[in-house]
């Protein structure tokens, strides 16, 4: 009787088969489950972030830096440099792992980082309506009335602080309109803020920190159902009951849940 002591041909070609099989299902969970791990991180550092804030708001009385009509971090009105103490020495907490390539060396939306004082880098960004702005040149010319000024306000379960973001700040409007593709880089411009939030950096959501220190996930549709300022309407013509259809949502969002 002939003893074999190798594979055949077909054998080998069965085992390859169903290691390509096994490959084909486990690759994308593992990509999920390292996605699920980021977004994780990510909330662990904007917890972080509300301690930062909690030591902020109890040195200077509850009432938060006066913002600037400016791009430039570096102004101590700004809450990147106003707040620079608190944080400058946690590198970690900067940037949340889903966003760590500077968008000036190629980092894509909403996968970018940007440069903050002293050349270091951020992925997230300030809901500017907390500002404690008085004069027009801290307001960006957004109406005065719409400010919060203090970090202990009344709703604030519902008013968003600090969450994932495409520049160091933004003031949205109820009107503001998403981005008309997935990935639309808006530059600096002061129109449509709400389009440096709207970012599908976790599964069509991003992660946000609330007034109350409370942390979630946020769909980016609910972005227009948060109290962004203290005049925003969260029925706005982005709702449903504002009367929004599924066709008004540019096509990448049309799928995303309301």
């Amino acid at each position: 009787m002939v003893k074999r002591d190798a594979f055949t041909l077909i054998e080998l070609l069965v085992v390859i088969a169903i290691i390509a099989l096994l490959m084909a299902i486990l690759v994308p969970s593992l990509g999920r489950v390292r996605e699920q791990a980021k977004a994780s991180v990510c909330q662990s550092n904007l917890h972080q972030w509300s301690l930062v804030f909690s030591m902020y708001g109890s040195d200077y009385e509850g009432r938060f830096c006066s913002g600037c009509s400016s791009y430039n971090t570096n102004d101590k009105r700004h809450w990147a440099t106003a707040m620079r103490d608190y944080y400058y020495h946690d590198r970690q907490i900067t940037l949340c792992p889903s966003a760590t390539k500077p968008y000036d060396e190629g980092g894509a939306v909403p996968h970018g980082a940007y440069r903050g004082p002293d050349d270091v880098l951020l992925s997230y960004g300030l809901n500017g309506w907390v500002y404690n702005a008085r004069n027009p040149d801290e307001a960006f010319a957004r109406p005065i009335e719409n400010f919060w000024r203090e970090l202990n306000v009344k709703g604030a379960g519902n008013i968003p602080l600090f969450l994932d973001c495409l520049h160091a700040e933004g003031r949205p409007f109820e009107h503001d309109e998403p981005p008309e593709f997935e990935g639309e880089m808006i530059g600096f411009s002061m129109t449509s803020n709400m389009k440096r939030f709207c970012l599908n950096r976790h599964h069509a959501a991003v992660n946000c920190l609330f007034l109350d220190a409370s942390i979630s996930k946020v769909g980016l549709k609910r972005l227009w159902r948060l109290k962004w300022h203290q005049n925003f309407n969260i029925n706005g013509v982005w709702t449903k009951a504002g009367g929004v259809a599924a066709e008004d949502w540019p096509e990448w969002m049309r799928g995303l849940k309301d």
